[in-house]
């Protein structure tokens, strides 16, 4: 076997090739890692905002948007009267009457954006047990409270949606008065009303749904069993977490270009680097033919050739991973319902490992297979 130190004395023998190599390896690399942050992110989101625990009641038919759903006021009281298993928050029900509403709201003068905003009720916060106001207070007519990350949403900077700030929304001035977060949910996005203003505001007199908190999921089929026999009512029950995964089905497409975005500008790269593998092995013919000679096997060169693709790779992947922690990072995508964080987590770490290792293993194939395939004469008298 040729020894570990010629391979990595080859690396270092043309530093600005090896460089070359590595950032175009990093590339890809790093594109993949973005896909995949992408795709986990978006779907961890989702399915983290949606309690198994939390039933939806939404209108018959409006199953894949609450925003298209209406349903009669009453609906809160007749369900607290009639279905048991609820939970109790100080002898009362947690139900949560709500309005969803897609909404364009101006920020300044010249700046308008839309926004999920959501009317409720102090029972919201029983229903909705991730959401806590870490900063400010509850709103009261005329007031708003909005999520930590709905600036971002809105293409604003943080001080220019922080407390004391006013946004306008169907020509109604609106004071925010208090900050809140949902740490890992798309609910970080919104804004926040009393249910009565917003009703007022978009002239509705419905709800778009009711999200009760019940003490088990078997709570669930108490809850279609009378959704099924007040036909009245024109309601179906959907559990928090169904819901939102039936969103995520729905974004699949975004998570899909982004792979497609991903595979097609690493393929660029790819190309790019495989060109310069063949022109740095091609150089190197010679030196094959002279370790053949002194009686070094084909199978140990082309072994010490993987060690070298894989070394590539790993520097890559090294490269990546530390661009990734250090720049993407946290960095926060806006989609129609909200936000989601990028996470570089060990998952999407590893496999950016994998992938550079693979990427050196595979790039390294097609040149070796070219430089080793002529006989001895052939690669002794090689120019």
């Amino acid at each position: 076997m040729i020894p570990l130190t010629y391979t990595i004395r080859n690396l270092f023998r043309k530093p600005l090739q090896s460089f070359q190599l590595i950032v175009g390896s990093s590339l890809v690399v790093l594109l993949v890692m973005l896909a995949v942050a992408i795709n986990d992110s978006m779907q961890r989101t989702l399915s983290h905002t949606g309690s198994e625990k939390n039933i939806i009641l939404l209108g018959a038919g409006s199953e894949e948007s609450i925003e298209r759903s209406e349903l009669t006021p009453k609906v809160a009281e007749i369900v607290s009267s009639s279905l048991s298993g609820i939970k109790q928050v100080i002898n009362q029900a947690a139900i949560s009457p709500e309005v969803h509403f897609n909404g364009m709201v101006k920020c300044s003068e010249d700046h308008e954006a839309q926004s999920l905003i959501r009317g409720i009720q102090h029972q919201a916060f029983w229903v909705h047990d991730k959401v806590r106001i870490i900063e400010g207070s509850y709103p009261r007519s005329g007031e708003v409270i909005i999520g930590r990350l709905a600036y971002q949403k809105l293409g604003l900077n943080k001080e220019d949606l922080g407390i004391g700030q006013s946004i306008e929304f169907n020509g109604e001035l609106l004071k925010v008065v208090g900050i809140f977060d949902a740490i890992g949910t798309v609910m970080e996005a919104e804004i926040w009303m009393p249910l009565q203003d917003l009703m007022t505001f978009t002239q509705r007199d419905s709800l778009s749904c009711v999200v009760l908190a019940v003490e088990s999921s078997e709570s669930f089929d108490d809850a279609e069993a009378f959704v099924k026999t007040r036909l009245d009512l024109e309601l179906v029950a959907l559990k928090e977490s169904d819901y939102y995964q039936k969103l995520s089905t729905f974004y699949s497409p975004i998570r899909w270009m982004a792979w497609i975005s991903a595979i097609l500008i690493s393929s660029g790269a790819f190309f790019g680097g495989l060109n310069t593998l063949y022109a740095a092995l091609a150089a190197r013919i010679r030196e094959f033919g002279t370790l053949q000679a002194i009686g070094f096997s084909r199978k140990a060169i082309l072994f010490s050739l993987f060690q070298e693709g894989i070394s590539i790779g790993i520097f890559a992947s090294i490269v990546s991973i530390t661009f990734g922690l250090l720049f993407i990072q946290g960095y926060t995508f806006p989609f129609s319902i909200g936000v989601f964080t990028l996470d570089i987590n060990n998952t999407v770490s590893s496999i950016g490992l994998l992938v550079g290792i693979i990427l050196g293993i595979i790039g390294i194939i097609p040149p070796a297979w070219k430089s080793l395939r002529p006989s001895l004469p052939q690669t002794l008298r090689s120019s």
